[in-house]
């Protein structure tokens, strides 16, 4: 799989000066941590659960988490368990090509059972997504995965996902934080990325963001996702990827993008498109991804296939950041200094914006370099296929 790989090889061409890079289930945790990109949630107990994950491949979604959760009823775990065994096996008997795959999981005991009932279609599974992580809670859901990947003999990763409460509250924050740190890093080679669940830290207070704010706008969550990358993120080598936080609102158009330019023949076509998506709430949505960048989070849980796309157009690397990041990386550089960048608009200086060059290319390995020429706006018309 590749990002991007849904549009034709010929467009592709036109659109980026470096294409996103081919990798799959087998790739090293380095690359699949970068290359997450959007990751669609849907529940586990939906009954064409197979033909969903098929169909999302073909439009573009590269990691899905099949939910047991908050996304389910408490009477439905049981039947949503035997739902998703039997998707599985439906998956595996038809061979389809299918995204990075994830479960997430209630209680550490669920981990073992169901990779044993999977059986030989376990191959299909990425890991499981770890709720409301804390030390304690943590320690037991990474024994448990250990274990069954030791009784399956497939490797398996872990999301942790940080909503407790311990986690929100200031007073307990310092020490929850502390006791994640020692938890994932003597699980390290098994962090895939920790995710952060913004809807449980609102929950706690009775907040709920509008369409047309971020979740940098509500100061208690901003915050918090603050001081997560400032003990986990770190660019030192100690850190993990952090993904930026769901959002929530949608319409429930099938085609909610098409047709785009059917409004003026004096309107432009970047001016068109972003009306279009001022209209399907989704500006504030695109606001919050720049924002989780510029945070240092990489990738978004996404509710709604409609929010892939431009959390993937925005992942690409600018002709500019690609340029500006290879000058400071070039090996004669490293002694320091600063330079004019190739763009003449901007001071590079070596040391200070290495870490940010690296993590850069990382992001263009995975994401592709779009040509000088092509903007987000290019981007995302090209994605909007049949």
């Amino acid at each position: 799989m590749r990002h991007f790989g849904h549009i034709s090889p010929a467009v592709r061409e036109s659109l980026f000066f470096r294409e996103p890079c081919a990798f799959d289930a087998g790739s090293s945790s380095r690359m699949l941590s970068a290359a997450l990109g959007a990751t669609l949630y849907s529940p586990a107990t939906r009954p064409r659960l197979a033909d969903d994950v098929i169909k999302q491949t073909g439009r573009g979604v590269v990691s899905m988490v099949l939910c047991l959760e908050d996304s389910i009823d408490d009477a439905e775990v049981v039947g949503a368990e035997a739902n998703l065994v039997r998707q599985f096996a439906d998956l595996d008997a038809r061979d389809a090509e299918a995204p990075l795959l994830f479960v997430r999981v209630r209680e550490p005991e669920q981990i073992s059972d169901l990779v044993r009932r999977l059986g030989t279609s376990v191959r299909l599974l990425s890991g499981f997504v770890l709720p409301k992580f804390t030390e304690e809670r943590g320690e037991l859901f990474l024994e448990a995965l250990t274990a069954a990947e030791a009784e399956s003999g497939h490797r398996l990763f872990a999301m942790p996902v940080l909503e407790s409460p311990e986690l929100l509250h200031l007073e307990t924050r310092g020490e929850t934080l502390r006791g994640i740190a020692r938890t994932v890093d003597k699980y390290r080679e098994r962090i895939l990325a920790l995710r952060l669940g913004v809807t449980d830290f609102c929950s706690a207070y009775g907040l709920r963001r509008a369409p047309d704010m971020t979740a940098y706008d509500v100061q208690i969550v901003g915050a918090v996702i603050g001081d997560v990358v400032n003990v986990l993120g770190r660019a030192d080598g100690t850190g993990f990827t952090i993904t930026g936080p769901v959002w929530e609102y949608f319409r429930l158009q099938e085609r909610m993008f098409k047709p785009q330019l059917r409004r003026s023949p004096f309107m432009g076509r970047a001016e068109e498109l972003r009306t279009t998506l001022i209209e399907h709430d989704l500006d504030g949505l695109l606001r919050e991804i720049e924002l989780d960048r510029a945070n240092g989070l990489m990738g978004k849980t996404c509710i709604h296939p409609s929010h892939v796309l431009p959390v993937h157009a925005l992942s690409v690397v600018g002709h500019e950041e690609y340029s500006d990041a290879q000058d400071i990386l070039r090996p004669e550089r490293g002694g320091g200094g600063v330079l004019r960048s190739a763009y003449t608009n901007k001071m590079n200086e070596v040391k200070p914006h290495r870490a940010w060059a690296e993590r850069t290319l990382q992001r263009a390995e995975v994401f592709g370099v779009a040509r000088e020429d092509v903007g987000f706006v290019e981007l995302l018309a090209a994605g909007l296929t049949d």
